[in-house]
């Protein structure tokens, strides 16, 4: 069992609401310069859903499940994204579906917060419903690890990962490991305690040899060379652990966003590969999905 600072954390309430899908274009220019309309961000997707497969849909930037923001002046936006983190509890506080619980599945843009919720609660929901997530996670430290970074990962997830200590690093299973190169929009970010950045897939030869054709929703990736410790960028021997937040784009530079949870700079954090590593399987609320 790692030893962390978990006793030390606060738990502490931050609120959205289901919003309004907000980036319906007349035409999405792809890499080809071949124009098309899809539905992308924002919303109430009642059939995509975290465990499935993000790739080869009719949509850009699709969000699985509820998306949920707080860009209002009146509340701290930035506090909603980076106090909620993966597998936080969100529970819907008005409405038809209000009592329904889900959790957090990602997080995507600089405000927007992606919530899995049952197909019941789903049925009930409108736009503007407004959702409590109780974050929990910001501040949480491998304490044998300082020179890994953790963020963005609720605790009581993060220790089901199955994760192992071996000759002084840490043995993570994903499902998927993805090369420095293919990283794209988000690259260059100050911090990653907030939204994602993007898988490039334009090369689509380059992503049926990886075997990222099947690429899904919640799936637990290595991104090898990549320092997200104080920002994103390309750094030899570094490695990140993320998980895949969003779905798959038709924008040069664009595709599957991933929401970092581990980083180093060091040579600390190694990968296994374990086709079944993905959020999905480990929270109780989808687990079952999968069986």
């Amino acid at each position: 069992m790692l030893n962390t600072n978990e006793s030390s954390l606060v738990k502490i309430s931050v609120q959205g609401i289901i919003q309004h899908p907000g980036k319906a274009r007349d035409f999405i220019i792809d890499g080809e310069g071949r124009a098309d309309v899809l539905p992308a961000t924002g919303g109430i997707c009642y059939n995509v859903k975290v465990g499935d497969c993000c790739m080869n849909l009719a949509g850009d930037h699709v969000e699985p499940g509820v998306s949920t923001s707080n860009d209002t002046n009146k509340f701290n936006s930035n506090a909603y994204n980076i106090y909620s983190c993966i597998g936080n509890e969100a529970t819907v506080i008005t409405g038809d579906a209000k009592g329904s619980v889900g959790y957090v599945t990602g997080k995507h843009d600089l405000s927007n917060v992606l919530i899995y919720f049952d197909d019941e609660a789903l049925k009930k929901m409108t736009l503007d419903d407004k959702i409590l997530v109780k974050g929990y996670g910001v501040g949480f430290k491998l304490l044998d690890y300082p020179n890994v970074k953790v963020m963005n990962i609720d605790p009581d997830l993060f220790k089901k990962f199955r994760i192992e200590e071996k000759d002084g690093k840490i043995i993570v299973p994903v499902a998927k490991k993805i090369p420095a190169y293919l990283m794209g929009s988000g690259i260059g970010a100050i911090s990653a305690y907030r939204s994602d950045y993007d898988i490039m897939t334009q090369d689509r030869e380059t992503i049926k040899e990886l075997g990222l054709e099947d690429l899904k929703f919640g799936d637990i990736v290595l991104l090898e060379n990549c320092d997200n410790t104080y920002g994103r960028c390309y750094f030899k021997g570094a490695a990140t652990i993320g998980i895949v937040a969003h779905g798959d784009c038709i924008m040069p530079g664009h595709g599957p966003g991933v929401t970092t949870i581990l980083s180093s700079r060091e040579s600390v954090i190694e990968a296994i590969i374990d086709k079944s590593a993905n959020i999905a399987n480990y929270h109780p609320l989808t687990k079952d999905r999968f069986k």
